[in-house]
């Protein structure tokens, strides 16, 4: 291929992409996949398992007492750091991806496997503000080499044919790291909390192991490729200046704007969902349906969902039950969601999604939060797999992790919209260590006598001052204001984006078959 061809060549292939090809059946397509893939399968599911281990209770972890070894923080200050850390994670991918492209996939898992140990460990030796964001920080920046390389070989190592089944089982194995991760920190933090990140750190060491095994895909073809640039044969730009060039492409730019809403709601789930259901939702209801008044007597039970005591699901055990539901049906989903077009499913994926943050608006009843959660995982399982595929289809051969780092961009502007937003809003609307705050003065306290009451400990003591059980007092407060004003804002997001992905589809369906007719 000549220099003054490549370009052409390139954007027939992305155009062309954009249309479907017809998918193998369910288990044809698993079958068809090679070893390869269920090795990076295998990494993902272990740096999943280590990331969602501190990911999920990052906000618990912030906004908990420092008497009970949190790092006592308000919402806004814990929306600091996690905007910091969604910066670096989703930015440094959009130029690392072209790296491991030009350097080699295996060599960047690697160091990114290095760095994010370091990253645990600084959470761990440093529970202070400042500990916390540097331990986030170089924890983002390998996260964010770590993901074009891997993804990138997932490309390489399926079809057309059997790609949304291989991206909907990848992300089924996401989701059993992402299940497994949560309920190892629920069970450590109530130890002690720097044992989370001790453990994380163990965990994602045994990616050492899984690259022992690993094998890139088309090194060869890569090796020539790079061989060709050297002598000459193929003219490449600067990296930087090849990114850029690529990103003006108007389908890679409005797929970016549209599909950040879906990633928008998507933290605000794991972000807000924990503090919500921590503060309003009373999730002993769950257990003594199922379990009757004394509980699960299986400690095995306990031990993924709930609190020591057997009494209560813990709030990160909700969230983690979307991460079951994924873990256990994503294939199924992904072989509906290969009938649909890749922009189709994303639309109705979103929508799903919104339908579950308007549930949680109205009430907070357990099982109808349950109910929200069902909701929301099965708008993930559409969207999420089916926007990986797109994405990787309408990659240039030679640029694949140079566009799955392209892929964290929609991620970047949703996740980072959200850390701030998200944790603000809930903040001034709907926490209840704000909420018992603003009580306790309307009881006579000082200004001064509330400011001294260490973060977190306000709602003790306003069950303190009122003499009312903590269960009576938090439906007090939850009838007395508009908590749900946070979930509708956060829904409506994502409803103009689900109307905006489907009317992309239809746009970016029209462009390919005039190219193609």
């Amino acid at each position: 291929m000549s220099a003054g061809t490549s370009g052409d060549s390139d954007k027939d292939l992305r155009t062309n992409s954009i249309t479907d090809v017809k998918q193998l059946g369910t288990f044809a397509a698993i079958a068809s996949l090679s070893y390869v893939f269920w090795i990076c399968g295998g990494m993902e599911m272990v740096e999943r398992l280590a990331f969602y281990g501190t990911r999920q209770v990052a906000g618990l972890y912030g906004t908990d007492a420092a008497s009970n070894g949190g790092l006592g923080l308000v919402e806004a200050e814990v929306g600091i750091i996690m905007t910091v850390w969604v910066i670096t994670q989703t930015f440094v991918p959009v130029f690392t991806g072209g790296i491991s492209d030009r350097v080699g996939y295996k060599e960047t898992i690697f160091a990114s496997t290095v760095i994010k140990i370091i990253g645990y460990l600084l959470m761990g030796f440093f529970p202070s503000f400042w500990g916390f964001m540097a331990g986030a920080v170089v924890l983002a920046f390998g996260t964010g080499i770590f993901k074009p390389g891997l993804q990138g070989t997932i490309v390489k190592a399926t079809n057309r044919q059997n790609s949304s089944i291989a991206w909907g089982v990848f992300y089924q194995t996401v989701n059993i790291g992402g299940f497994l991760g949560p309920v190892l920190a629920a069970y450590m933090r109530q130890m002690e909390w720097a044992y989370v990140f001790y453990a994380c750190a163990g965990i994602i060491s045994l990616n050492f192991l899984l690259l022992l095994t690993y094998k890139e895909v088309d090194k060869e073809a890569r090796l020539a490729h790079r061989e060709k640039v050297k002598r000459g044969e193929i003219t490449e730009q600067a990296l930087w200046r090849d990114s850029l060039s690529e990103l003006a492409n108007p389908v890679l730019i409005w797929y970016i704007v549209l599909f950040s809403g879906f990633w928008f709601m998507l933290y605000i789930f794991w972000d807000i969902g924990p503090l919500f259901f921590r503060d309003w939702v009373d999730t002993s209801v769950i257990v003594r349906d199922v379990w009757g008044a004394e509980g699960p007597g299986d400690w095995a039970i306990r031990f993924f969902a709930m609190n020591n005591e057997g009494t209560r699901i813990m709030p990160e055990g909700m969230v983690n039950l979307n991460s079951l539901l994924i873990m256990i049906v994503c294939f199924l989903v992904a072989g509906v969601g290969a009938r649909f077009k890749a922009a189709n499913a994303m639309a109705v994926g979103t929508f799903c999604a919104s339908a579950a943050l308007l549930i949680f608006g109205g009430f907070n009843y357990a099982w109808l939060i349950v109910l929200g959660i069902v909701s929301f995982s099965i708008g993930e399982m559409l969207a999420a797999p089916k926007a990986s595929e797109y994405i990787g289809n309408i990659a240039p051969e030679q640029k694949k992790a140079m566009y799955l780092g392209f892929s964290q961009l929609p991620l970047a502007i949703g996740w980072m919209s959200e850390s701030f937003i998200g944790f603000y809003l809930y903040g001034e609307l709907a926490s209840k260590e704000q909420i018992s705050r603003r009580v306790l003065e309307s009881e006579g306290m000082s200004a001064d006598q509330i400011a001294a009451i260490p973060n977190g400990e306000a709602f003790d003591r306003l069950v303190d001052v009122t003499g009312q059980t903590a269960e009576a007092l938090t439906a007090r407060l939850y009838a007395a204001n508009d908590i749900g004003t946070v979930w509708y804002l956060m829904a409506a997001v994502g409803i103009v984006s689900a109307i905006g992905l489907y009317a992309y589809g239809k746009w970016t369906y029209r462009i390919a078959t005039q190219k193609t007719g």
